[in-house]
């Protein structure tokens, strides 16, 4: 006969105390006293009891809606950074969104924080989301590395959705920066651009692990010599060093986030797009129409919610021993900075 699995109920009548002293003490609520929650935890680690979070999820939206229909929620955690660059908030917005609605397709609902300097703390960030049930978060991406190892990751399991965190290593959901750079420049050398210019910021290909320059590089290794053009890669963006570099490269097609850019190569006599051409590597940073790459940011929102769910349906919290990443690629929109397809 197979041993009987632990439940709250169970735990509860072994150690003489209600059910929501139990649960309160594995959520680790301030209301009950630590040496009774200790009790309880190791009560629950001797029984091999595991916290459902769905369970969880369920009774305190339940508690909420008093009765209505249940969906779950899953928590979408944004950061304050004052050095974010501009335009990043649109990007951002998209990921949430598509977050949102692929959630509640699937029965769950989404709500936003924001954790940093003018943001939740780490701990209170922690409290709050136990303190509703939630145990599920997703991560949207930081300019500055991110620090959640202060959470505590067996109550909650958690999605990055951008290319890399390590504080914790957890899951990632990001787009496939270097194929989709590749696919743009062949994309543009079919069309007849033969010297491909790249003008970024230094922070914006780091934090990549350096994916835009070396998907630039790996492709001027396959053009010939008189062709090849050396990237502009600046600490900030500014038109002298920009003027310089075009002078110098001869770049017949740029590609950058930063699209005041087009600007720039118009005043040094360029005429988009006849003479010249510009790309921008993520749309939703453009500041005026142009062509280039659609990262879709609610595609990747849509594939975190889909994998935090799962995650939570398999019962799987903590921090995993081996970290996933899930890549998409970026779509091509054609824009007027570029001149027409041949075909």
């Amino acid at each position: 006969m197979s041993p009987v699995t632990p439940t709250l109920r169970t735990l509860a009548k072994e150690l003489g105390l209600s059910r929501t002293t139990v649960s309160d003490a594995l959520r680790g609520s301030s209301r009950v006293d630590p040496r009774t929650a200790e009790r309880v935890r190791r009560a629950a680690d001797a029984a091999g009891y595991r916290r459902n979070p769905l369970a969880g999820a369920l009774m305190s939206e339940l508690r909420r809606s008093r009765g209505s229909e249940f969906r779950g929620v899953l928590a979408a955690v944004d950061f304050h950074e004052a050095q974010r660059p501009e335009g990043a908030a649109a990007y951002h917005g998209k990921l949430a969104q598509g977050l949102a609605e692929r959630a509640a397709e699937l029965g769950f609902k989404l709500e936003r924080f924001t954790a940093g300097t003018e943001g939740l703390s780490v701990p209170r960030l922690g409290s709050i989301l136990q303190s509703r049930g939630i145990g599920a978060v997703a991560l949207l991406p930081s300019w500055i590395p991110p620090d959640l190892s202060a959470l505590d990751w067996g109550h909650f399991t958690g999605v990055y959705t951008d290319y890399l965190i390590e504080r914790p290593r957890l899951h990632a959901v990001c787009s496939d920066q270097y194929r989709s750079l590749l696919g743009a420049l062949r994309l543009l050398h079919a069309r007849g651009y033969r010297r491909p210019g790249l003008y970024l910021q230094r922070r914006q290909d780091e934090r990549l692990q350096f994916r835009w320059s070396a998907a630039f590089r790996a492709f001027q290794d396959s053009l010939p010599k008189a062709d090849r053009t050396r990237p502009l890669v600046v600490e900030a963006y500014a038109q002298p060093a920009f003027n310089t570099w075009f002078r110098r490269e001869r770049p017949d097609v740029v590609l950058s986030h930063h699209t005041p850019a087009i600007s720039w190569m118009e005043a040094a006599g360029a005429r988009l797009p006849k003479t010249h051409g510009f790309a921008c590597l993520n749309l939703d940073m453009a500041a005026r129409p142009c062509a280039g790459l659609d990262l879709q940011p609610r595609l990747l929102g849509a594939r975190a919610a889909e994998l935090l769910i799962a995650q939570l349906q398999r019962n799987e919290t903590g921090i995993p021993a081996w970290p996933s990443t899930t890549m998409i690629s970026a779509r091509w929109s054609e824009g007027p900075t570029l001149r027409a397809s041949a075909g």
